[in-house]
């Protein structure tokens, strides 16, 4: 069997290649320049290609002989200023994948989505696989063009493709792989003050990766699952990350009013550590209760998630 992944040298596509592994040959998808240290153990095991999922042909060529697609590849980021850029990827990305797919009769695509596309409101406070996408404030550029994508998988189904879609929370993985996702990790390790008063979603990597490729066992196409394994508040889970860190927690909770002052002096930073992935909008995203629910991926494979104690406890390389 083989098994082609699209961003393969990201953070979850590394750990997709290491479970995926075990019932296939692995073929990796890759720019001239992507960076493959994230997979040094095992790059060798894996047939590369060279390609761009905005670049049609190199995906005809890579995609020629595969039966299985995973679609990893993604771009991230919370800048109004990259608002084209995640469309161009994210969207017309994923439709060149799905395109692709159909025109070499390839049936099978994993299609690795967010939480973040399942949409957002402030009236929401728990959202499950059927909540309907409405257009919203809360929607992130981010949000919006993994939404496009994902309509554009379920466009694929409608043509005859079968798809695993998993929408993740936010993927905590070893502190030291250094991926967006590791910024939680410095912002605590730096010992700042404020905490959003909302709550976090989120899961252990290896957890996610091993949900997926059960999903995948499990026949469940045309089936999109959110994958967390639960919500809690912010202070909590930033004082669980500092206590297995030896550090101080945040302690100063933050209020709609410091995040207008700070917008309007260009001082987010300052007040969350994380000027790359935090803007206004995003900010106040924070802000908001909410639980991503994971009932339906937990009827279905019963799994045991690793406790939050472990998950940080392995990222920060402590046993």
């Amino acid at each position: 069997m083989k098994i082609l992944i699209t961003g393969i040298t990201g953070l979850f596509g590394s750990y997709l290649a290491r479970e995926f592994g075990a019932i296939g040959e692995i073929h990796g998808l890759k720019r001239p320049t992507s960076n493959t240290d994230i997979l040094s153990d095992i790059h060798g095991q894996i047939t590369w290609h060279e390609g761009d999922i905005n670049d049609y042909q190199s995906l005809q060529r890579a995609f020629e002989g595969m039966d299985l697609i995973i679609h990893a590849a993604g771009l991230v980021s919370f800048s109004q200023k990259d608002k084209n850029q995640l469309l161009r990827v994210n969207y017309e990305g994923t439709t060149n994948v799905v395109n692709v797919m159909l025109e070499l009769g390839i049936q099978r695509l994993v299609h690795v989505s967010s939480v973040a596309a399942l949409g957002r409101t402030p009236e929401q406070h728990v959202v499950n696989e059927n909540h309907k996408w409405v257009d919203s404030p809360w929607n992130t550029p981010y949000a919006i063009s993994k939404y496009l994508g994902e309509l554009e998988v379920w466009r694929g189904v409608q043509e005859g493709l079968e798809a695993l879609v998993v929408n993740p929370a936010v993927l905590l993985a070893r502190q030291s792989e250094t991926r967006s996702s590791a910024e939680i990790y410095r912002y605590v390790a730096e010992e700042n003050r404020f905490y959003p008063t909302g709550d976090i979603n989120f899961i252990d990597i290896r957890d996610a990766a091993s949900i997926t490729f059960r999903l995948y066992q499990e026949n469940q196409w045309d089936e999109r699952f959110i994958l967390s394994k639960g919500s809690m508040p912010f202070q909590a889970f930033f004082t669980s990350m500092a206590d297995a860190m030896g550090k101080r927690p945040p302690q100063i909770a933050v209020n709609n009013f410091m995040i207008n002052v700070a917008t309007t002096w260009g001082r987010i930073k300052q007040l969350f550590g994380l000027k790359p992935l935090l803007n206004k909008q995003t900010a106040m995203v924070a802000q908001l209760p909410i639980t991503f629910d994971n009932q339906k991926v937990n009827k279905l494979t019963g799994y045991q998630y690793r406790s939050l104690k472990e998950t940080f406890q392995w990222a920060v390389n402590k046993k």
